[in-house]
């Protein structure tokens, strides 16, 4: 029998968050950004998925991009860091891959190829990340020589990339909005700059193109409640199985480091799950665990293949009861606090090792 240890993949809850995204900028096209292994579910698993109901797909580099193609999937998809080199240019001609040109030297690889066919460009505009982008100054030119360069097909894309539109009161976000519009007012060709949060909380950034990532997984971008957040449901639900029980006299320890103590009498329940399978060890006394569809709380430090909960208020506990680290019932959002970390982190963390089960159709 197989270690118990699993990712169920529940590809209904992606549609419906697919939907979410589209009932809330209905007059844009959808790019799903299927990036880091789609967020650590599996990137041919959801691109499949997700291929035959979005205009375009995006990933960060074209490793995986090249991984999508020879897997089969035939959607166009946008590298969203841009080329590395000159030479992966020739490689997006070949495999029909839109890059994101965001510096000079990019530019200058682009006029200077020789591709068998131009290549679809977005040009990415700095207005207050200060990661990657055009200076907003130099965006007018950049952009035409984008359009006047034979090696670019269609028209050139204008985006850019928020800092805090998981802020609901965000005045940094205004400003990059605003400015995104002083610049882009009198340039030709689509828009794009809202990424999940945007998507859900800032209709003025919808554009002509949105590009919801971390919100088709389920867990909202923000810190409080916001209604379309709110509707998102969970598509991967880590779960386990308790194979050991014991009863721990108060003032007993358990655990690597001795960090929990029995305030009383306590039953506590040994599941195997552990940091090798994507668990946080950071996860503190007192994190949440599902048993028996009721809340249970992490009881010492979390090791590499198990970790103990805190059982002894849940009736009729037993070995092989199932227990939910995060997914349906528990955000994986609220894991990550108590981890000091964010869900982002844990989701695309999670190791190979997790055998992934896609359910769902």
């Amino acid at each position: 029998m197989a270690r118990p240890t699993r990712a169920i993949l529940n590809l209904d809850a992606l549609r419906h968050n697919l939907g979410v995204a589209r009932a809330a900028a209905p007059n844009t096209q959808v790019m799903a950004v299927v990036k880091a292994n789609a967020y650590g579910h599996g990137a041919l698993t959801i691109a499949r998925a997700l291929e035959p109901m979005v205009d375009a797909l995006a990933v960060a580099a074209i490793e995986e991009a090249l991984a999508l193609r020879e897997a089969g999937v035939a959607a166009r998809i946008l590298l969203l860091e841009g080329p590395f080199s000159a030479d992966e240019l020739t490689l997006c001609a070949v495999h029909n891959f839109a890059v994101v040109v965001a510096s000079e030297q990019q530019l200058l690889w682009l006029e200077a190829a020789t591709l068998p066919v131009p290549v679809t460009a977005w040009m990415k505009i700095d207005t207050g990340m200060h990661r990657l982008g055009v200076a907003p100054e130099l965006a007018g030119d950049f952009h035409r020589r984008l359009r006047d360069c034979p090696n670019v097909a269609d028209e050139v894309v204008s985006c850019t990339h928020f800092a805090s539109a998981d802020e609901l009161d965000g005045g940094q976000t205004r400003e990059q909005l605003a400015l995104f519009e002083r610049v882009t007012a009198t340039l030709p060709g689509p828009r794009s700059t809202a990424n999940s949060p945007a998507v859900l909380a800032w209709p003025a950034a919808h554009y002509d193109w949105i590009r919801p990532g971390y919100m088709l997984y389920g867990d909202s971008p923000f810190a409080v409640p916001q209604a379309n957040a709110d509707q998102l449901r969970p598509v991967m639900t880590l779960r386990s199985e308790i194979i050991a029980l014991r009863d721990v006299p108060a003032g007993e320890t358990v655990g690597y480091g001795a960090t929990w103590r029995a305030a009383r009498d306590s039953r506590i329940a040994t599941v195997t799950v552990g940091y090798g399978d994507g668990y946080p060890r950071t996860a503190a006394n007192g994190t949440p665990v599902l048993v028996r569809g009721q809340r249970a709380a992490l009881a010492g430090r979390v090791s590499m293949d198990m970790i103990t909960v805190d059982v002894t208020d849940i009736a009729l506990v037993a070995i092989g009861d199932e227990a939910v680290l995060w997914g349906e019932g528990l955000p994986v959002g609220e894991i990550a606090r108590h981890a000091g970390t964010i869900g982002y982190e844990l989701l695309t963390r999670m190791p190979a090792r997790t055998p992934r089960l896609a359910v769902g159709h």
